[in-house]
């Protein structure tokens, strides 16, 4: 597993790790500000603090969330984790990146799954699945320049803020 820092602005002190249990409230804000403000994640019910330690906990145990940090403040984060939970597919997984979005555009994204993807394979995933809402521009440009393909997009297939949403899926074997 990669622990080490990456540096993401040369101007300030930044970096990607791998999470920790002291990270479970930054992760919770990030991704909470994602279900209320955005259709990159299909539910409105936010996380409690317990729901996300309980949630973190799960990835710290197999070492599958990573955190982008700005000046020592947790700005964004990747996880992989089951795509499903039937054997069958235990070689498979599905990546989730978050950034805030005063520091999208930054290249956090991209530092994040770098970090993330080797994670994954030394795990022994075999392929990672990207369910991405069709619209969100930026998250399929991310994958496909990491190299994942684009496999299909899923027509009205989950709703978010009284309207339909289409999901494309995406794939990159290891």
């Amino acid at each position: 597993m990669c622990s080490t820092l990456v540096d993401v602005n040369p101007l300030s002190e930044t970096g990607v790790r791998i999470a920790g249990e002291r990270d479970a409230r930054a992760i919770r804000t990030i991704r909470n500000r994602a279900i209320d403000q955005t259709t990159a994640i299909w539910t409105s019910r936010t996380q409690t603090i317990t729901e996300a330690r309980a949630w973190l906990a799960e990835h710290l145990a197999r070492q599958s969330m990573y955190v982008a940090e700005i000046d020592g403040q947790v700005v964004a984060f990747a996880c992989w984790g089951p795509w499903h939970q039937k054997e069958g597919y235990r070689p498979t997984v599905e990546n989730s990146v978050y950034v805030l979005d005063v520091y999208q555009g930054r290249g956090i994204g991209r530092r994040l799954m770098t970090s993330l993807i080797p994670a994954a394979r030394d795990a022994g995933a075999h392929t990672i699945v990207a369910n991405i809402e069709a619209a969100n521009h930026s998250s399929l440009a991310l994958h496909k320049s990491l190299g994942y393909a684009t496999i299909g997009t899923l027509p009205q297939v989950g709703t978010k803020f009284g309207r339909w949403l289409d999901l494309t899926i995406m794939h990159l074997a290891l």
